[in-house]
């Protein structure tokens, strides 16, 4: 897996990330927050939805995604997710799908020092033609 340096711009996001949630975090309710930098530059943060029925709950970063297709700038750079305590999270299956198919050479930040390109968190990824 070949991996790259955190630098400013994704301590930043991760802060942004860390804030969200901080700020946010409603027991059985809220406990990931996720932020995401367009390669237009804007940046989009959100918290996870939880629901009573768990098929209805929506991870965070999926909703920061639709805040920015929603905005018209759903070309995704950089994404990264907190848990509540602040600690970087990996995303989910679904959530790989889901930044694989609106941006295939996004970055991922998988912990605090280490950031991968999505494909190494998807190998053979499935596709539809």
């Amino acid at each position: 897996m070949f991996m790259f340096s955190i630098d400013k711009k994704e301590q930043e996001l991760i802060g942004n990330a860390r804030n969200i949630i901080k700020k946010l975090f409603k027991e059985n309710y809220h406990h990931i927050g996720a932020s995401l930098r367009t390669k237009s530059g804007k940046v989009f943060s959100s918290v996870h939805l939880e629901a009573y029925v768990g098929r209805v709950a929506v991870c965070a970063e999926a909703i920061a995604i639709g805040m920015a297709a929603s905005a018209g700038d759903p070309e995704i750079e950089t994404i990264v997710a907190v848990n509540s305590k602040g600690q970087v999270v990996s995303p989910c299956g679904i959530c790989r799908e889901l930044i694989s198919d609106y941006s295939p050479d996004c970055n991922v930040i998988i912990t605090d020092e280490k950031i991968v390109k999505i494909d190494e968190l998807l190998p053979m990824k499935y596709q539809r033609d």
